[in-house]
């Protein structure tokens, strides 16, 4: 059956367009139902029939069984209640499942899983194309009335339909169709029809067996204006924005929480070179980290500086008040401030479901509670539940509802529980979660477009590819790397030049445009590294097998080319799609011993030798044009093999190979960037590094101007410079923190699309290169598949296709891939400091460390044995309430950044001694404690330990700062020495 709409359209030129759409109706689509007798048999098999013929009936409303069909808003809103099994039995009409996708494409990802578990028994009716369901658009009626209608029209046909198999089966016991909706109007609608309908929340208190149900219910409230008690000013409507936005009253960006003071955040204003900083609860305006919000500007004479105090919600729920803000917020008047705004209301909400614990209601049976999340940018949540004595010692799941205007923290509704506080296996899908990880397990979509095992090369491969596998070709990776994604080789050429070549996997080979599993890639965009285990970007197939460049087995490759002079001048360069057999898969250690013995002489060690004499005069160029040598503390764990617990930790050791594949991979992704700048001027996907802006050196000149040296930030080369002069013999370590403080100045280097940016802006700051991307790690990075794609274009090796130059829509994607990137590297740390809690657990140490940052009332101590930054807090100065009485007082000096304890002074750099142990008493978030033992304070510090019999193997930590202190003492040393006392032995 065929019905058609026509459509009159007038052109631009006056022309009347006539549009016929045809719309297929069938009568040969069955309900689905076990009990069916009146749908087409010869349409139907077994796996057809999802609806059972004796369904539950577990609703305390109906007294018979019953098929629930949910509209549109109910999952939207709902979507948590259907993850329970017990809200089963379910139609799902395409109307429904079309509008879910539409309005939210999560939303109707996780819904899909949900419909296709077995137990569930949810049919998916396609009433859009049965001739008894489908109905038409009325005049003037809109398209959501529309589908209001249609879903009405569907169950009351369901129903009807099902009654007439049921004729011999008393009216009180047949089956009967409800329609779930929460749409008041729509349902009373449906019930003058003579439909059954009710709300979620009707329907799911009636569950009496299933009471914990209710938990995840999500509750809707609406803000009055004009609330007496009201805590925040109110949100400008949509309409204010944009009238605000189009006059320029009002500016509107992604909004930023801190992680050290909860008070305080920013937004990243396009056009605004700095952040536009955001103070105080009021101002803040129940802004959530991620939302895109809507601010305005203060004058000039008050904008603010950032706050020098690290400062965390600590306290139980103190009720809907707001704290005394002016002492915490206080900023003199001499410091250099920044663009200062207030949020008027919020134009995208960003919220996502959180993870954290409960903390109960010292309240006999109450059901309200407070929700701390693990992430500390994220306010504390009220909700309501039934399990509080259960979820008390695990991990959960909380979605935000809303905030309004009256209550301090937002209210929102469990999820679900994760697993037991501390648990391993919990924490890591905590740090995933809470990083917004992609982590699901890959969808039979996904997988369908793998290739098919066992995969070979085939002739036509080898006609299409430059043939390299009789060349000398070696990795070189750190220890246990499965995705290797690069390789290398050197060889002399006959005349007399050298032939450099760096071979990427060919990952784009396999990854075609628009199929499932591109679409995924783009979406998690990188891969994840954590200390235990990886979150691969693409199907384990391809990272650690077919794409993976392993030694002795032919690979398909994208090969950059050059030939070079020996002073390693670029001559020519070539790319190419090739075929190579990697001859060796080594360890960055293992390639340096090679290096470093003389008596191998082998091709691969020659071709180690040039490339790591070529490395070191590419490097020497970097840094003459400007380029920074910069540091971060990294840790590498040894990992217990069978419970992949850490049993040893340490600071990572960095070789020449490091070095030397890290300047062959930087100049292939110059060299490719500026080819593919070059083929495609308006859509070429490259990496920029912004200046930072000189406001954010002053730690670092600070920190050196105290020890004697003089740094220059006015350019990158400058920079590198002063770096490079800032030596002090006695302290070897001294040039690696001053290199740490400066990588912490720096701004994020992000994904851009050349046709969105001026030339000018392209430079990458810290490489001094003018232009930049990512073609070396396709398999780990998604925007390296990109690139390859442009570049496979661009040498006749592969077509475009529309996507690939559309700017706006990879400026988007540009976006996705900046923030999964930054995420990532949050997941890495988070995981990093997981592991060293577990490695701490029973232990309390003594280690030598040095003052990195110094606080308005904090110390940031790195210890450069484990790699490991903490914080010692002090006590605040006198003139604050919070000082305790008779405790030492410090006094933070704003323009030496140093603080100040009688006549012990701490600089940026100075030696320490702390004890390091784990406090497991909030058991929210472990922490590493830092706590100060040598220069000695009276009633702050801690006395060192006595070593027990076991320790002798030991050094004692204060001996070795004594040995490293630097001539320049920090106070006075008969004061550092502590008094005599008898400790108890603490066995590390």
């Amino acid at each position: 059956m065929l019905t058609e709409r026509v459509f009159m359209r007038k052109t631009k030129r006056g022309n009347i367009l006539k549009i016929v759409r045809e719309h297929y109706l069938r009568d040969d689509i069955i309900c689905g139902s076990a009990i069916c007798k009146h749908c087409p048999v010869s349409m139907q098999n077994d796996d057809d029939i999802v609806l059972v013929a004796n369904p539950s009936a577990e609703s305390s409303l109906f007294k018979f069984p019953i098929y629930l069909v949910p509209d549109t808003n109910v999952i939207l809103d709902q979507i948590d209640i259907f993850e329970e099994d017990a809200i089963c039995n379910m139609i799902i009409l395409s109307t429904v499942q079309e509008e879910v996708k539409h309005r939210s494409s999560a939303v109707y990802k996780k819904f899909r899983d949900i419909v296709g578990r077995s137990p569930r028994h949810c049919y998916v009716f396609v009433n859009e194309h049965h001739k008894d369901t489908y109905v038409e658009r009325k005049p003037g009626e809109t398209a959501n009335d529309r589908n209001d209608r249609a879903i009405r029209t569907a169950t009351k046909w369901y129903d009807e339909h099902l009654q007439q198999s049921q004729l011999n089966i008393p009216k009180a016991k047949r089956i009967r169709v409800v329609l779930l909706t929460n749409d008041a109007k729509n349902r009373e609608i449906a019930q003058n029809e003579g439909i059954l309908a009710i709300s979620v929340d009707e329907y799911v208190k009636s569950l009496t067996e299933h009471p914990l149900l209710q938990d995840k219910l999500k509750h809707k409230t609406y803000e009055v204006e004009s609330s007496k008690n009201a805590l925040f000013p109110p949100h400008l409507s949509p309409a204010e924005i944009h009238e605000g936005i189009k006059s320029g009253a009002l500016l509107q960006g992604s909004f930023m929480a801190s992680r050290e003071n909860y008070l305080e955040g920013s937004v990243n204003v396009e056009g605004i070179e700095k952040f536009v900083l955001i103070q105080g609860r009021e101002s803040l305006n129940r802004a959530v980290d991620g939302d895109v919000v809507a601010i305005r500007l203060l004058p000039e004479d008050q904008w603010s500086a950032p706050s020098e105090i690290i400062l965390q919600d600590e306290e139980n729920d103190p009720g809907d008040v707001l704290e005394e803000e002016t002492e915490i917020l206080a900023v003199k008047a001499e410091v250099e401030k920044t663009p200062t705004g207030v949020i008027v209301g919020i134009i995208r909400r960003k919220w996502r479901q959180y993870c954290g614990i409960l903390q109960i209601n010292q309240v006999s049976g109450s059901t309200r509670h407070i929700f701390v999340p693990a992430e500390r940018k994220i306010p504390k949540v009220r909700i309501e539940t039934r399990q509080a004595e259960h979820l008390k010692m695990q991990r959960i799941v909380v979605a935000i509802d809303n905030w309004p205007r009256h209550s301090r923290y937002p209210n929102g509704h469990f999820v679900r529980a994760l697993g037991p506080l501390g648990d391993k296996d919990t924490e890591n899908e905590v740090l995933l979660l809470e990083h917004d990880v992609p982590h699901s397990k890959w969808s039979e979509e996904v997988l369908s477009c793998l290739p098919k095992l066992p995969w070979i090369i085939t002739n036509e491969d080898y006609e299409r590819r430059k043939d390299l596998r009789d060349i000398f070709i070696c990795s070189v990776d750190p220890p246990g790397c499965t995705d290797i994604d690069d390789a290398l080789h050197c060889r002399e050429l006959p005349n007399g030049r050298l032939e450099v070549g760096v071979h990427i996997a060919d990952v784009s080979h396999f990854i075609r445009p628009g199929t499932a599993l591109d679409k995924e890639a783009s979406l998690r965009a990188t891969t994840v590294y954590l200390v235990d285990k990886r979150i691969d970007m693409v199907p384990e197939l391809l990272s650690s097998n077919l794409c993976s460049l392993l030694g002795g087995v032919e690979r398909f490759a994208f090969s950059c080319v050059w030939e070079m002079d020996h002073n390693a001048n670029i001559l020519e360069t070539r790319y190419h799609k090739s075929v190579i057999k990697s001859k060796s898969a080594m360890t960055y250690e293992q390639a340096q011993l090679i290096i470093d013995d003389p008596t191998q002489n082998h091709e691969i060690a020659k071709s180690l030798r040039h490339l790591n004499r070529l490395a070191k005069i590419l490097k020497k160029k970097r840094i003459e044009n400007g380029a920074l040598i910069l540091a971060s503390p990294e840790i590498r764990f040894q990992v217990d093999s069978e419970t992949h617990d850490p049993i040893e930790v340490e600071a990572k050791k960095m070789r020449e190979t490091n070095s030397m594949v890290e300047e062959f991979m930087l100049l292939a992704n110059v060299s490719v960037a500026e080819h593919i700048e070059r083929e495609f001027p308006e859509c070429a996907m490259l990496r920029r590094h912004p200046n930072p802006p000189q406001t954010n050196f002053e730690p670092l000149i600070k920190a050196g101007e105290n020890q004697g040296f003089e740094i220059k930030t006015d350019c990158g080369k400058n920079l590198a410079l002063s770096l490079d002069a800032a030596i002090k013999e006695d302290n070897p370590y001294f040039n690696t923190m001053l290199r740490i403080l400066a990588t912490r100045c720096m701004m994020q280097a992000v994904y851009f699309i050349s046709g969105t940016v001026q030339n000018e802006e392209y430079f990458h700051y810290g490489l001094a290169a003018p232009i930049y991307t990512h073609f070396t790690s396709p398999i780990r990075r998604y925007a390296d598949i990109i690139v390859h794609r442009l570049l496979a274009a661009s040498i006749g090796a592969d077509s475009t296709y529309a996507e690939l130059l559309d700017k706006h829509r990879n400026s988007e994607l540009c976006n996705n891939l900046n923030y999964r990137n930054r995420m990532a590297q949050y997941a890495g740390r988070a995981s990093v400091a997981l592991n060293t809690h577990l490695f701490f657990r029973g232990k309390t140490q003594e280690e030598e460390g040095y003052v990195l940052f110094v606080r308005k009332n904090a110390l940031q101590i790195l210890v450069p044995k484990f790699g490991l930054e903490g914080t010692i807090y002090l006590n605040i100065p006198k003139d604050n309430s919070r000082h305790k009485p008779g405790a030492p007082v410090f006094v933070f000096n704003k323009d030496e950044h140093t603080q100040q304890c009688g006549n012990i002074i701490f600089h940026s750099f100075d030696p320490v001694v702390v004890r390091l142990s784990l406090d497991s008493t909030n058991v929210q978030r472990e922490k590493l404690v830092f706590e100060l033992v040598k220069p000695y304070i009276e009633g702050f510090s801690v006395e060192p330990m006595e070593l027990s019999v076991d320790d002798n193997d030991d050094q004692k930590a204060s001996d070795k700062v004594s040995e490293s202190t630097p001539k320049r003492p920090i106070g006075n040393a008969d004061e550092n020495k502590p008094k005599k006392k008898k400790n108890k032995k603490t066995k590390k």
